[in-house]
């Protein structure tokens, strides 16, 4: 017995399986391209582990995914592999379109191919679960009800319509051919190992830098917020309870917009690593809006709490404080994951200066 996770050397996907391997022995089989945010020290506490096997490699490439699933025989995929920056798909949107969409289908495919050579018994145990983003679902108003599975689907960056494209991928695959497909939508995750061109972890490693700390223009931007290790443990409920072919939200009950973020980053860096240049707040600049943003997300997390009983254990207070002791805690981490590549696009990205056209 064993599982197939896609991206887990990426920031949700190192999480889950370093989770995964806390709770069971059952082992995982790791494939992940390792692109710019893939990152094995993520897995460091890892070597060694024979219940843990790495493969790098690209979910495109057919014929490596055909020999894994031959080799190794998952009960389950659990599919995280994805390009997922909204920033970087609105600059380059090729990658989006092959890993989240080409990516997702010649990974069905080879599933597929897979699940039909199983014996029944074992058929109707196989899982194939895709984890997704609640940005497919589109923008909300500020008194608009949030989210919920039965939200119709309104893209509006490359990134969310990449995403929505492989939703609907799966949910084909499912009806089509009857592949049993669980696939989960999940609120703006946090926590440890995840790589610094996201908010919060760029206002932690901005702030201890002394650099600006960039806000996108008014900062009233809403996002639910989801501790990562509680979007591990949704997914594991799901995988392990969910009914086949359902959509599950997994959200943090955290609405805050980002400008309260940023200042709640930089009172907890006040406390635990307080500045001689004074209060971190003074760093925070407001930069040009980014095309298209997104006014407000928000999930509706009832149905898997209903179905499921799963309900996030960590507040935000919580959840915030764990994450920036984490940095505090791991600054070899960082200093790693700093390339002169990354820091050169950070500075483009984010630039008070750049063209508002």
């Amino acid at each position: 017995m064993a599982i197939l996770v896609t991206g887990g050397g990426g920031f949700i996907g190192a999480n889950f399986v370093l989770d995964w391997l806390s709770h069971s022995d059952e082992p995982v089989i790791n494939l992940d391209a390792l692109t710019y945010a893939g990152n094995l020290e993520n897995l460091a506490a890892l070597r060694g582990d024979t219940r843990h096997v790495f493969v790098k490699g690209d979910i495109c490439d057919a014929a490596l995914v055909g020999r894994l699933f031959a080799e190794y025989r998952p009960r389950a995929v659990v599919h995280f592999a994805a390009e997922s920056h909204v920033d970087r798909s609105i600059h380059g949107p090729g990658a989006f379109m092959r890993t989240n969409v080409e990516g997702t289908f010649s990974l069905l495919e080879q599933a597929r191919a897979f699940w039909g050579t199983l014996p029944a018994a074992v058929r109707a145990q196989f899982r194939f679960h895709h984890v997704s983003t609640d940005e497919v679902y589109g923008s909300l108003g500020p008194t608009d009800a949030a989210f919920t599975e039965e939200h119709p689907y309104q893209p509006n960056s490359p990134y969310s319509a990449s995403k929505a494209a492989s939703d609907h991928l799966v949910r084909a695959w499912h009806h089509t051919y009857g592949l049993p497909v669980l696939t989960t939508n999940c609120s703006n995750n946090y926590g440890p190992y995840h790589f610094p061109e996201k908010l919060i972890p760029l206002m932690i490693v901005n702030a201890l830098a002394g650099e600006p700390l960039p806000i996108y223009g008014d900062g009233m931007n809403v996002r639910d917020w989801l501790y990562v290790r509680d979007h591990c443990s949704g997914i594991r409920t799901v995988l392990e309870r969910g009914r086949v072919g359902e959509t599950y939200n997994i959200g943090g009950w955290n609405e805050i917009p980002n400008r309260d973020i940023v200042q709640t980053v930089c009172s907890l860096l006040d406390e635990l690593r307080p500045s001689p240049a004074g209060p971190y707040g003074h760093l925070i600049t407001h930069v040009t809006d980014r095309p298209g943003h997104d006014r407000r997300y928000a999930i509706d997390a009832r149905k898997i709490e209903r179905e499921l009983g799963w309900r996030p254990t960590e507040t935000f207070p919580s959840g915030i404080r764990k994450t920036v002791r984490w940095y505090l805690d791991n600054p070899d981490w960082v200093a790693h994951v700093q390339s002169g590549a990354y820091r050169e696009w950070v500075d483009r990205q984010y630039s008070a200066a750049s063209d508002p056209t």
